[in-house]
């Protein structure tokens, strides 16, 4: 009797620990913990789909407890911001003047902005200061509360988006409490916009089969890529760069094509998890990766990369800067503007400045060359097509690499990469890393399938027998536990 009590104690204080916040163990999506929890939500989920109310509460009580998960009550700031911006935005649509809805909109974006700039750059500008003024300010206790820098971009598109008259502002609070926490999208996005979601909330649309069945690829997509490559190439990364001097230039390079398809993989496989989770909730979430490694210019990778951000900064930063409406110079000025905003976004170190400097600087140069160009050398040549994508991939990969590496770090891998590459190390780095250079021809491969490829694979894993999607299910599952690490690895943008 007392060996049982004993042991039901034991279990239920293992299992509140496991439930309970602890900052070593978020709940992502790449944890045992999540899809144990997600099992058991889905059918709940399911059976309140039809009584909106009921499963607004439900949803948003999940979305919270996995706030909680990582930053603890830090959760409840994410409900103040919510309350202060519905209620903005209501103020600012019932408004007669432009004059006082602007003064509504400046005290929502400061809110916001200020916010966000006292848990992400608060340290960052003491550092500084003590740098520069060879002072002492001790830094802050701060955690960063988990999607901060997600969910103050969607507020402030919506607030603006209202201040613009793009929508009328949800009169139901829950509704705006739902978009804003909702946990598929809540750790690193995609940065869905308010007009995008709000009607499908409103709608509330049972998923249809093809909807959870595609959603349900599109998770297995995501694993793949990020417990599979993702992870695999992060090991080489992890000790090339932290000790950079001990390598060749040519294993630098390798590392800094290893990261950049890390980042690609880790990032974008987030998103296909967490798109294809909306869609079986029946939500589309929208698109966020077009295999950017395919692209021709930094324009065009742009276009392909993260594009719910890249979006988000042309609609919200540069156009209202004035775009290209005001003369080439302006044009520069406003790219270099949204791309250092956009670097800073990322993280509070000048490394993350450096590298929307870098992006920036390429997307003007690009724009001031691009009719010469066009002119020199035709745009249908296979060789020309060859050398652009070539010379693309390169920046962006040693531009990717100031996402993970500090200064000096990546100085010395730059360096080296150009000054110490060697083509005798070809023949030893592949006899020493096989499974590396296999994954990475894998992946080469797989970003240049044609997209219709994808889709008809999709279209045949929607049809096929629950037999067959229970196999490939297994496989999958396999396949992570043969490449899996001792620990679970977190997503690199979760610290963004």
């Amino acid at each position: 009797m007392n060996l049982t009590s004993i042991d039901v104690s034991t279990m239920f204080h293992n299992i509140w620990n496991m439930l309970s916040y602890d900052p070593e163990n978020p709940l992502i999506f790449n944890s045992g913990l999540f899809w144990v929890l997600f099992l058991l939500f889905l059918p709940i989920y399911g059976m309140l789909k039809s009584r909106k109310t009921k499963m607004m509460v439900f949803v948003i009580a999940f979305s919270l407890y996995f706030f909680y998960k990582s930053s603890e009550l830090y959760f409840l700031l994410l409900v103040g911001t919510s309350l202060i911006d519905w209620f903005i935005a209501k103020q600012i649509h019932h408004e007669p003047t432009v004059k006082m809805k602007r003064f509504w909109l400046t005290i929502s974006i400061v809110l916001s902005v200020g916010t966000l700039g006292v848990f992400k750059y608060s340290n960052f500008v003491i550092f500084n200061l003590n740098e520069l003024f060879k002072s002492n300010f001790q830094p802050l206790d701060l955690v960063l509360p988990l999607g901060i820098s997600y969910y103050t971009f969607k507020t402030i598109s919506y607030v603006v988006d209202v201040y613009k008259g793009k929508i009328e502002p949800t009169n139901n609070w829950l509704e705006y409490l739902f978009y804003l926490s909702f946990f598929p999208a809540l750790a690193m996005g995609p940065i869905v916009r308010a007009s995008h979601f709000l009607p499908q909330l409103k709608e509330n649309k049972a998923p249809s089969k093809s909807m959870v069945y595609s959603g349900f690829w599109l998770v297995l997509v995501g694993v793949i890529k990020k417990a599979i490559f993702a992870d695999y190439f992060g090991q080489y990364t992890m000790i090339a760069f932290g000790s950079a001097d001990g390598y060749s230039g040519y294993e630098l390079a390798m590392a800094t094509i290893g990261f950049a398809m890390q980042i690609y993989c880790d990032f974008s496989g987030y998103s296909d998890m967490a798109i294809g989770i909306g869609r079986m909730m029946g939500f589309d979430l929208g698109i966020n990766f077009d295999f950017p490694y395919r692209s021709q210019n930094v324009t065009e990778f742009w276009k392909r990369w993260h594009i719910s951000l890249s979006s988000w900064l042309k609609d919200y930063v540069y156009i209202p800067l004035g775009g290209n409406r005001r003369g080439k110079p302006r044009q520069y000025f406003n790219l270099m503007a949204t791309m250092l905003i956009g670097g800073l976004w990322h993280g509070a170190a000048w490394n993350f400045v450096v590298w929307g400097g870098v992006h920036g600087v390429a997307l003007c140069i690009h724009k001031m060359t691009k009719k010469p160009l066009d002119r020199l050398f035709p745009s249908d040549n296979k060789i020309v097509i060859f050398f652009c994508w070539l010379i693309t991939f390169i920046y962006a990969s040693f531009a990717m690499m100031l996402l993970t590496a500090d200064m000096s770090t990546a100085w010395t891998v730059i360096t080296k990469s150009f000054t110490d590459f060697d083509l005798a190390y070809v023949v030893p780095f592949f006899t020493a890393r096989k499974m590396w250079c296999y994954l990475m021809i894998i992946i080469f491969i797989l970003h240049f399938v044609p997209k219709k490829v994808y889709e008809l694979m999709s279209k045949m894993f929607v049809k096929s027998h629950w037999i067959v999607k229970l196999l490939i299910f297994i496989v999958v599952v396999q396949l992570v536990i043969q490449f899996s690490s001792e620990e679970v690895q977190p997503f690199i943008y979760n610290q963004f």
